[in-house]
C-alpha cells in the first residue's frame, strides 16, 4: 500500500553496521595520549578506553565482539570520530537535535515494534544503546543540515498535503469478500442480497464454501489488490459489488466491497514527513561529506589508519612510529 520507505528497526541497526563511520585522514599529529584528532578537538586514549569498557559492560556486546581487542577498539574509535565530525558540523551550521527529538524519531521508526528487540539486535553487532541513539541523532542532523544549507526545498505543509493527494489512492483500505456460485442467476440474487444487507456476508458466503471463497470480509490495502478481480474492485463503490467469470474457475465469482476507507492526512503525516525527510537527509549527507573533507582528521597510528572512512588495521610498520613508552600509555 504505502510506497514510501519508513525508518524500520532493521534500518536503524543497518545504519549502525554500514554507516556509522566516516572519517578523512589528514596531518601527522601523533601524541601518545591522543587516539584521534578531529579538527581542533581530541579523542584521548583515556576517553577511548572508557568508551570501549562501557560497551563491553553489556554481556551481549562482549559476547558479540569476543571481548576486548584491537578490532573492537578500532570500531569504537571510528564511532567516536564520527560523533565528533557531526558535532563540529552542527556547530558550524548552527543546527541542533535534542534528546527529545531523538527519542521521538526512534519511537516513530520502531512503528510499534519492541525497542528492546532493536537494542538486542544492535548489541549482537557490537553496538550499545547509546550507539543506536547516536545513529538516530546523526540521521536527524543530516536532515537539519540539508535544510539549513538550502540543498533541497523545505518540507512545508503545502508540500506534504500535495503528496497526500498524490498517494491517497494507494493509502485506501478495503473490506471485501468473494465467493463462487454455480450460475449467473444465483450470482445476481446473492449480490442483491449483500447490497441490501452487507452484514449478512458471512451467512451468504457460508452457503458457498470452497478454496476460491472467503468466509469473512477481509481488510486489504487498495494498492495491494491484483489479479483478475483488481479492475472491478477498483471501480466498485463501498457497499456494492460485481460478478464475473474467471478462467479455470467453475461458476461465477461474486465480489462484494463492503467498505472503502482512506486514512486522513493527519494519520499518515508521519509517513509523509519521513518520505520527504529522506531527500533532505541525502542532501545533508553531502554537506557532512564536504565538511569532513575540510577538517584535519588524524588517527594515532597505534590504532590503525583511515581507509574508506573507517579506522582499519595498519598494514606494516606504522605502529613503530610510537615508542615503547607510548605503547604502554595506549594500553598496548
Amino acid at each position: 500500500m504505502w510506497h514510501a520507505p519508513l525508518v524500520q528497526t532493521r534500518r536503524l541497526t543497518a545504519s549502525l553496521a554500514a554507516g556509522l563511520v566516516a572519517l578523512t585522514a589528514a596531518g601527522c599529529r601523533t601524541s601518545p595520549n591522543v587516539a584521534a584528532y578531529v579538527g581542533e578537538e581530541q579523542i584521548t586514549v583515556a576517553e577511548l578506553r572508557s568508551a570501549v569498557d562501557d560497551r563491553l559492560a553489556d554481556p551481549a556486546v562482549a559476547e558479540a565482539v569476543g571481548g576486548p581487542g584491537s578490532a573492537y577498539t578500532r570500531q569504537v574509535l571510528t564511532l567516536l570520530v564520527r560523533e565528533e565530525v557531526y558535532a563540529a558540523a552542527a556547530r558550524e551550521y548552527g543546527v541542533e537535535v535534542t534528546d527529545r527529538e531523538v527519542a521521538a524519531y526512534v519511537e516513530q521508526a520502531l512503528a510499534g515494534q519492541d525497542a528492546e528487540a532493536l537494542y538486542a539486535q544492535a548489541a549482537g553487532e557490537g553496538y550499545s544503546r547509546e550507539d543506536v541513539r547516536e545513529s538516530a541523532r546523526q540521521q536527524l542532523l543530516r536532515r537539519e543540515l540539508g535544510a539549513a544549507t538550502g540543498e533541497v526545498p523545505p518540507v512545508d505543509e503545502a508540500a506534504l498535503r500535495a503528496r497526500y493527494e498524490e498517494v491517497r489512492g494507494q493509502l485506501e483500505r478495503l473490506r471485501l469478500g468473494y465467493f463462487v456460485v454455480p450460475d449467473q442467476a444465483t450470482a445476481d440474487a446473492e449480490l442483491a442480497a449483500l447490497t441490501a444487507d452487507p452484514a449478512s456476508y458471512p451467512a451468504v458466503a457460508a452457503r458457498f464454501p470452497g478454496q476460491n471463497s472467503l468466509p469473512q470480509l477481509e481488510e486489504t490495502a487498495a494498492g495491494e489488490v491484483s489479479g483478475p478481480l483488481a479492475e472491478g474492485i477498483a471501480a466498485a463503490p463501498a457497499g456494492t459489488g460485481f460478478t464475473l467469470t474467471v478462467p479455470q474457475v467453475v461458476g461465477v465469482v461474486v465480489v462484494f466491497v463492503a467498505e472503502r476507507v482512506t486514512p486522513p492526512f493527519e494519520e499518515v503525516r508521519p509517513q509523509l514527513e519521513s518520505e520527504a525527510g529522506q531527500g533532505v537527509e541525502e542532501a545533508g549527507a553531502g554537506v557532512v561529506d564536504e565538511f569532513r573533507g575540510d577538517l584535519r582528521l588524524t588517527v594515532n597510528p597505534r590504532y590503525g589508519s583511515l581507509e574508506d572512512d573507517v579506522v582499519q588495521e595498519a598494514d606494516g610498520g606504522v605502529v613503530d612510529l610510537l615508542d615503547d613508552d607510548a605503547a604502554a600509555t595506549t594500553g598496548g
